[in-house]
């Protein structure tokens, strides 16, 4: 689910758009494979959930929207952020509270 890199740390997401609230619901899949299950209130139209996504996560990581980035899975439930200047140790404290065992 999270990945170190040269630029920050990779975020593998399993988006729900359209839920009641913006919210992290769990993990997705196991091991290697997992995804952090984000569930945002927009809909999947024209890059508005991915936009939640975006916003969320930056408010989660105490980061600028400007330092995220999609990088992969624009149009499907599956997605990888890249989290630029967050440590690896930072994003594995901030998911704590809604994930143990990260």
């Amino acid at each position: 689910m999270l990945r170190s890199t040269a630029a920050g740390v990779t975020l593998a997401v399993r988006a729900q758009p359209g839920a009641k609230r913006n919210a992290i619901t769990g993990v997705y899949g196991e091991g290697a494979a997992a995804q952090l299950k984000i569930a945002v209130h927009a809909p999947p139209l024209e890059g508005r959930a991915n936009q939640a996504l975006i916003a969320f996560l930056a408010e989660t990581f105490s980061i600028a929207r400007s330092a995220i980035e999609l990088t992969a899975g624009e149009l499907s439930r599956s997605k990888v952020f890249l989290l630029r200047g967050v440590t690896l140790e930072k994003a594995k404290s901030a998911l704590c509270e809604w994930t143990p065992g990260i």
